[in-house]
């Protein structure tokens, strides 16, 4: 890691694969529609290629979800000395990041960006999507629904459940299994929670290799969608982003701020002026774990929390309390889902709500990390993986901008946790 990067760097990269592929799309959508050379290029050349990057994406997944989770709840119950502060966590970080995915589904069920495009163009995009993709719609037509749907959450068989790309099944026994890593600290057990965080270790290297494709990958999504939608698709992405920053901006500045004040007596106001210095740099960096110095930092310094809340929420949170990116991954999906005309009911809807929870538990705290849960998630409800395509070249931005909310929410966790606690200092007077 020390080692010093030349030439442009990756996020540049994605940037122009990314205006290449639209312009170049936008080109032939304009000069040659429906020409046979364009299907010819489109099968067998940026097809293919797109494929192998999901393919990819697809193989480190499950892997990373499962020893994320593993490790990350089996370090809540580590320190015995901070148990019930570990328990206070658990809990504001699933409620607040289920109000966080609510927010998000309703902003993206209300202004519906994905909305409008002509069924026709969605199929021809569909059937044009490749061998993997179909294989992934017809599982994901067969999955049961209803009750049968919540039963299904608890795998009889995780091998199957892992065949199968049961997402949901896999999530629930990586928690379960964690729970008992909690419940067993001899030798043998930490001994199998040093070897899962190996795994997750491997995995985060080999999903950093992956993404170095994604510059090419974008250039041949965005060719394939702008051949195709033409500019419908510029509109489309607008509303997109729209959506995404209004849903950031709700929980930043309604909800956090609300949480603030009912349950800590913080002044929002001071809240944001004495952690700016962290917010700009998680938006500069777009990494949680990155930003984590210097959120310990301003937690201490600034906040005046305990250090010994502020340091096992921070730790905890940049891997766990990652509300942007569970918002993120809402609205992504429901968006997307939009776009391909595949209607989601409520239990589907709900069903992607606790997959993005879980998916911020699990999802690592270094830029573009929830790319592959997105990918994965889109498989599970049925909407073709290359839809991401649509969303890659602008992620960075909105990477930057969810992890300014990540962080955000991190410092306002532990100033929640550490309220009450005997060495916590006095609430701020209202400003």
């Amino acid at each position: 890691m020390t080692e010093k990067k030349r030439g442009i760097s990756l996020q540049y990269q994605m940037l122009i694969g990314f205006l290449i592929g639209l312009i170049a799309g936008l080109i032939v959508h304009v000069t040659a529609p429906g020409a046979p050379w364009v299907e010819v290029i489109t099968t067998y050349v940026t097809g293919p290629i797109g494929q192998i990057f999901l393919r990819l994406l697809f193989m480190l997944v499950i892997p990373l979800l499962f020893s994320a989770l593993v490790v990350g709840i089996s370090e809540m119950g580590e320190i015995a000395s901070l148990r019930r502060v570990g328990v206070k966590t658990l809990v504001y970080t699933i409620l607040v990041s289920t109000v966080a995915v609510a927010v998000s589904i309703l902003i993206v069920n209300l202004f519906r960006p994905g909305d409008g495009v002509d069924p026709a163009d969605a199929q021809l995009l569909l059937a044009n999507a490749g061998d993997g993709a179909r294989a992934i719609l017809s599982s994901g037509a067969d999955r049961p629904s209803g009750v049968a749907a919540f039963l299904n959450i608890i795998p009889s068989n995780i091998f199957t459940a892992a065949a199968d790309n049961d997402i949901l099944a896999i999530m629930f026994f990586a928690l379960f299994f964690g729970i008992g890593l909690v419940l067993v600290q001899n030798g043998p057990a930490l001994q199998l929670k040093t070897a899962i965080e190996g795994i997750f270790e491997v995995t985060m290297r080999l999903i950093g290799v992956v993404i170095r494709l994604a510059p090419l990958a974008i250039l041949c999504f965005m060719f394939n969608l702008a051949a195709l939608f033409g500019w419908e698709l510029l509109v489309r992405l607008s509303a997109y982003v729209g959506v995404v920053l209004l849903a950031l901006g709700v929980q930043m500045f309604v909800i956090f701020p609300i949480i603030l004040k009912l349950f800590a007596g913080k002044s929002p106001i001071a809240f944001f002026r004495e952690t700016q210095e962290a917010s700009v740099m998680a938006f500069s960096t777009a990494s949680s774990n990155a930003t984590l110095p210097t959120a310990l930092r301003v937690a201490e310094n600034e906040l005046r929390l305990p250090a010994r809340v502020s340091r096992f929420v921070l730790t905890i949170g940049a891997t766990a309390n990652q509300n942007g990116t569970a918002m993120f991954e809402g609205v992504t999906v429901l968006f997307l889902a939009q776009f391909f005309g595949v209607e989601l009911d409520l239990t589907q809807q709900v069903m992607v709500m606790l997959v993005c929870i879980l998916g911020g538990i699990g999802t690592a705290g270094v830029p573009a990390g929830s790319l592959p849960v997105v990918a994965l998630i889109l498989g599970m409800v049925g909407v073709p993986p290359e839809g991401i395509g649509l969303v890659l070249g602008v992620d960075r931005f909105l990477d930057m901008c969810r992890t300014t909310l990540n962080v955000t929410g991190d410092l306002v966790a532990a100033t929640v946790i550490a309220h009450g606690e005997e060495d916590a200092p006095p609430a701020a007077p209202a400003a």
